[in-house]
């Protein structure tokens, strides 16, 4: 994933601490009902797409344009389908984050899927019952898309 420029520049004072972050994903479903995922550059994992809000970016808008700027894909946000904290990141050069992802059911209204930048190695539709190996989050997150359930998020408390 590209790091966006307003993030460098907390970094340069901030160093590798953690970093509390956005996050949004997308399940985004073509007429077919067909999942668009793209095959990450930076790991070579299959993986729902995703990225992070610009400062003052709403995140429905944000997940259209990162969509876009990762598969061709113009989508549409129709409903949040998750609420959920990651789990802290540790990068290869000691930077340190954790994601507050909210992921969306999105529906393809056109464009045709291709690399559209250099955060994926490829990118394409898949059948449900026939995606590639991902991890169990994604599957999670494809679950909830596909229901009728309400948006998901963890009610466990920290006192």
């Amino acid at each position: 994933m590209a790091t966006p420029d307003f993030i460098r520049t907390i970094r340069a004072s901030a160093g590798h601490q953690m970093l509390w972050l956005p996050g949004v994903s997308a399940v985004v479903f073509d007429d077919q009902g067909r999942i668009l995922l793209g095959q990450r550059a930076d790991n070579h994992r299959w993986a729902l797409l995703s990225g992070i809000p610009e400062p003052g970016e709403q995140p429905a808008a944000a997940i259209v344009r990162e969509v876009y700027e990762e598969s061709a894909v113009r989508c549409v946000a129709e409903r949040v389908v998750m609420v959920k904290s990651g789990e802290r990141i540790t990068y290869g050069n000691g930077d340190v984050c954790q994601f507050m992802d909210i992921t969306f059911r999105c529906r393809a209204v056109g464009g045709e899927a291709r690399v559209n930048d250099d955060e994926s190695l490829a990118v394409g539709w898949f059948e449900v019952d026939a995606l590639p190996t991902i991890d169990e989050h994604q599957l999670i997150r494809i679950k909830q898309a596909l229901s009728d359930e309400p948006t998901w998020f963890d009610t466990t408390s920290f006192e």
